[in-house]
Formats: structure tokens, sequence, C-alpha cells
């Protein structure tokens, strides 16, 4: 739904009343209000009265149309400031070199359209837009590698805990390998001689017998 609020043949210069329009264009229609409200500027009021005015068209519309509209969602769509005719004023002002100049007062005309139509969207937002979706692009990487960090952490841990041993450890194992070192010394040694050649008396006779097995 769009309307549109004019003003014609309002006093004031068109280039003191742009700087005050320039100020709502593209705006929400409660937030150009605001804006207004707080302008310290000739022309702010008459700008103000005719946005006002644009809203009461559209809402107008709206209910000849028997359509449902919220005033809050209003914005600007568009509005300028033409200029007008000149004041008829036969005054004249000194000039230099003994010349006078005629002066000029100006009306100006202003123009205000509003819409309830979805505002497009600005460069502002569609960079913002592009940097969300980048972000979620990226989000399911930095998730895995963030899965993936937990584990690394606890096999380096079980890596550190077996190389930490405390001291008192390696020497319970130094101890247990000497003392298995020293028990096999002591069984080589407590063998007898009568032991020894009972073993040399077997081996000699198996000799014998392989002997005569191979002359047959």
């Amino acid at each position: 739904m769009e309307a549109i609020a004019k003003t014609k043949y309002l006093k004031g210069s068109p280039r003191k009343a742009r700087l005050v329009i320039d100020l709502i264009r593209g705006r929400n229609v409660s937030q150009a209000l605001a804006i207004l409200k707080f302008t310290d500027k000739r022309a702010a009021d008459p700008i103000e009265k005719t946005l006002r005015s644009a809203i009461a068209n559209a809402t107008y519309q709206a209910e000849q149309e028997n359509i449902a509209i919220d005033p809050d969602d209003l914005w600007v769509k568009s509005c300028f400031v033409d200029m007008g005719p000149h004041k008829n004023r036969r005054r004249m002002r000194p000039a230099p070199q003994g010349r006078a100049y005629r002066e000029q007062r100006h009306y100006c005309h202003i123009t205000i359209q509003v819409t309830s139509d979805e505002a497009p969207k600005t460069e502002k937002e569609l960079k913002a837009e592009a940097a969300k979706a980048k972000k979620a692009a990226a989000s399911p990487k930095t998730e895995k590698k963030k899965a993936a960090a937990p584990k690394a952490k606890k096999e380096t841990k079980k890596v550190k805990a077996e190389e930490a041993e405390t001291p008192a450890e390696t020497a319970e194992k130094q101890e247990a390998k000497n003392t298995a070192e020293a028990a096999d010394v002591k069984d080589a040694k407590t063998q007898n001689p009568a032991e020894l050649n009972e073993t040399k008396q077997a081996d000699e006779k198996q000799l014998d017998e392989n002997e005569q097995l191979e002359r047959q």
C-alpha cells in the first residue's frame, strides 16, 4: 500500500528544506517523526505535518480497499523538495559599484511518499548476511576440529603419564630384574658335579648307539 502527501507554496528556500528532508529518506515512519521532532530547523514542522498526512492517506486507502495495515510498518519510500515561484517583492539590495540587486524570496513544494512494502536491503545488511552465511558454512568444520581436539588431548595425557613414571617405580622394576638375574646365577652354580657326570655319561652312551646304527 502506497500513499502520497504534498505541501505546496511553503515559505522558505528549497535548498534549506532539502537539508531536513534528506534526514528521513528511507526511514521508518515512527523513526522519521522522532527525527523531525528534535530537528532545530524551520522546515521541520511543515515536513512533519506532510508526513502525518501521508500516513493518514495510507490508512484511509487501506480502509477503503479493506486491507489491514499497521501504521508502524510504513516507511518513507521517496521524498523530495521542488522549487516554487518567487515572491513578487519589489525590494532592492545594494550591490557593489553603485548597483542594486532585486530580492528574490522562494516558495517550495514538498512531496512525501510512504509505503508498507518490504524495504530493499542496504549494502550493510547484504554484507552482514553474507558474513553469517560464511560462518554457518564454516561451523561444521570447526565442530569437527573441536571434537577431535579432546581425543588428541587424552592420548597426549596418557603418553605423558606413561613417560612420567615416578623414580620409586623405576627403582622397583630395576630391583626385580636384578633379583631375577641373581636367582638364575644361583641355580647354575648349585648344580652338583655328580649330576654333571651323569649328564656326560648319558651323552656318551647316546653317541655310541648312534655310531652302531650307522655301521649296520
